[in-house]
């Protein structure tokens, strides 16, 4: 047996990166924006902040919120025929 090498962001360099015209500060609106359940989202990447933070194969999926846990909030999202649930901070989350 071989042992596995890295972590979940392995990889994932130019996939997380920021454009180099976005670098700097976040718009605060962005990191508290409010969600209603059923809203359809898309799953976008803020690479500077890191809590609540998806897997990287999610990264461009559309979902739905279903809930609100805490400061995140539950999205459902298709990953081929399956149906799957991510806990996701809004910071990281756009409005379809």
């Amino acid at each position: 047996m071989v042992k596995r090498i890295g972590g979940s962001r392995r990889k994932s360099r130019h996939k997380l990166a920021k454009n180099v015209r976005d670098k700097g500060k976040i718009k605060l609106l962005r990191y508290f924006q409010k969600f209603k359940d059923g809203d359809r989202v898309c799953l976008v990447a803020e690479p500077s902040v890191h809590i609540g933070f998806y897997h990287a194969r999610f990264h461009g999926k559309p979902g739905v919120v279903m809930a609100k846990r805490g400061r995140c909030y539950q999205v459902e999202i298709k990953d081929l025929n399956k149906s799957k649930t991510v806990l996701v901070h809004p910071v990281h989350l756009r409005r379809l």
